[in-house]
């Protein structure tokens, strides 16, 4: 073995930059990063040269002068002074590595003042070299990489074609811009414009500038706070009905940082799991804020790695603020009630103490509970202004109006008409979800006893485990008796199921289960809930068809059945009249 010696900085450098910077869009992740921290609102990234020419100019704070040549030096940073400040981290960068490493890797010129000086600073590095100038410039810094991995030829021999590399940059940046919506980002390439956000600190304009306004459309907001944690989670996540093919669209941010985290991203897939179909995936942009102590982002040089003090609790807040978003609930921010000097305590009113004026339906209190609540404040006469005071009208609920149904395609598809087109809902789906959903939130199922029940033949591997999870079959009103090691019958069945042969439920439920034992408490659910509702070719009566409708808008995810399917579809009716060439 050979003789240890030191190795030499510029080779430092070298190998710290393969854990840091593997690729160009690391390098935009980094110097992006350091905008953002230094409070700039502008941002241009353009990228030249098959995307070994970068250039990120911004209007931040800029580098103090006395500072520049230590800012390329590695373990530099301005972002944490102590041990205690690891453990309490408020910017994206932190470690004092990224500058170090892309000038060992690359040729770099930065251009930057701050607000303090009438003239800039200029720095040319080079195989860990730096050479300072004065120079005239804007408040800001500009950041000039060139010919990137022009000293590490296999680096550069296993990067990918250009446009797969940009693709990566274009990923980095749209991440940066959709959780720094006040931030104004421009991504370039090869001159032209490839994205440009407008910076006006809006999540939804930010994401139409990122990606279309069709997105948005069919997305709902996350809001969901814990004071007593000091959790808070926001963003948008999208319709069951409206997916992608992969999870790359997952913006997963963590005090603002976006990071791979697990915990988030099985808590997101556990709510859409009953909602969407299999290898389909939503969108989703949240962002989860948590006091820094409690997680630790120090784990990897990306930074994109967290782990968290108590992730079970996180894993359950996002599940529960995702299940909220979805079902249409989303916490407002009430003003605070102002204090009066006179507070008075409510009684019950009795019905002769109030009387509705049928005309308008407006509801008044009666001269003499007047009278009483005179008395009670101790007000002068003269501050009732009168006596009949209007009671809030909300009291009186309006009978919700029917669904104008126009009737049945093909015993199937229940069409309703709308302001904006025709609706198109799956009786069977429809049905479903609101049986799985009803069945989901009751305490106890009713079941149906069943005095003669066919022997159902099962494996021996299938038997084992109907053993095993019994008390699951049992808590959805299932009652099974086992005769021997191979053969069962069932004693009792959800009522809504009674007239369906149980030989049938079993056998959906245990080929629905595929080897997935964890799921089996869902697909029991799920296998009841489609076999009580009603099928598909089965005529209705437009009574039964009110029914299904209205006990399906009731439903807190009304978009897709539990196996995934979508519900409903709308025909907008500009769509129809333009393919009979009407005007409206």
């Amino acid at each position: 073995m050979a003789r240890i010696k030191q190795l030499s900085k510029h080779l430092i450098n070298q190998i710290a930059a393969g854990e840091v910077i593997e690729r160009p869009a690391s390098v935009v992740k980094e110097l992006t990063e350091n905008s953002v921290d230094a409070g700039a609102s502008k941002i241009s990234i353009e990228i030249t040269n098959d995307c070994r020419d970068i250039r990120i100019a911004d209007n931040g704070s800029g580098i103090h002068p006395d500072d520049i040549l230590l800012a390329f030096s590695k373990h530099a940073t301005s972002k944490i002074q102590n041990d205690e400040d690891l453990f309490d981290i408020h910017t994206l960068g932190f470690r004092g590595e990224a500058l170090s490493s892309i000038i060992s890797i690359s040729k770099l010129t930065c251009t930057t003042r701050t607000k303090d000086f009438e003239t800039g600073t200029k720095v040319k590095c080079e195989n860990s070299e730096v050479k300072k100038t004065e120079t005239g410039c804007a408040i800001g810094t500009i950041m000039e990489v060139k010919d990137l991995f022009y000293n590490l030829p296999v680096r550069l021999k296993f990067l990918r074609n250009p446009n797969t590399e940009f693709s990566y940059i274009q990923e980095i940046v749209q991440s940066l811009a959709i959780i720094n919506t006040n931030v104004a980002f421009e991504l370039k390439r090869n001159g032209k414009t490839v994205l440009k956000t407008t910076g006006q600190g809006d999540l939804a304009q930010t994401l139409k500038e990122v990606y279309s306004a069709d997105v948005v459309e069919n997305l709902k907001s996350v809001l969901k706070t814990d004071e007593l944690s000091h959790l808070k989670i926001t963003g948008m996540v999208s319709k069951p009905d409206y997916t992608r093919s992969s999870k790359k669209n997952y913006h997963l941010y963590i005090n603002s940082r976006s990071v791979k985290c697990p915990v988030m991203q099985k808590a997101v897939d556990t709510v859409y799991k009953t909602l969407i179909a299999n290898s389909k995936y939503p969108f989703v942009v949240l962002n989860l804020e948590l006091p820094s102590h409690d997680v630790d982002v120090n784990v990897h040089p990306t930074k994109k790695e967290v782990r968290y003090k108590n992730p079970n609790q996180i894993f359950n807040f996002v599940r529960t603020a995702v299940e909220a978003g979805l079902s249409n609930y989303v916490e407002k921010e009430f003003k605070p009630i102002p204090q009066t000097s006179n507070i008075v305590e409510l009684q019950p009113v009795s019905k002769r103490d109030l009387k509705i004026d049928n005309d308008d339906d407006t509801m008044y209190v009666s001269d003499s509970l007047m009278q009483k609540i005179h008395d009670e404040i101790s007000t002068p006469k003269e501050d009732i202004v009168e006596q009949k005071t209007i009671i809030q009208q909300s009291v009186i609920k309006e009978p919700e109006p029917e669904e104008n149904i126009i009737g049945q395609y093909k015993n199937t598809y229940i069409l309703i008409e709308q302001d904006n087109g025709l609706e198109i809902v799956d009786q069977h789906i429809a049905e479903e979800r609101f049986i799985y959903e009803k069945l989901k939130s009751e305490k106890q199922i009713a079941s149906q006893m069943l005095f003669v029940s066919d022997v159902v033949p099962v494996s021996s591997t299938d038997m084992a485990m109907i053993k095993e999870n019994l008390d699951k079959f049992e808590k959805f009103g299932f009652g099974i008796e086992f005769l021997n090691d191979n053969e069962l019958i069932f004693r009792k069945i959800p009522m809504l199921i009674a007239k369906v042969n149980p030989k049938e439920i079993l056998a959906d439920i245990l080929e629905n289960i595929e080897g997935d034992i964890d799921r089996l408490e869902e697909k029991i659910l799920i296998t009841t809930a489609c076999k009580a509702s009603v099928k598909a070719g089965q005529k209705l009566s437009l009574w039964q068809m009110q029914e299904i409708i209205k006990k399906w808008r009731t439903t807190k995810m009304p978009y897709t059945c539990p196996h995934g399917r979508p519900i409903s579809h709308i025909i907008l009716h500009k769509e129809i009249a333009a393919f009979f060439q009407r005007q409206n």
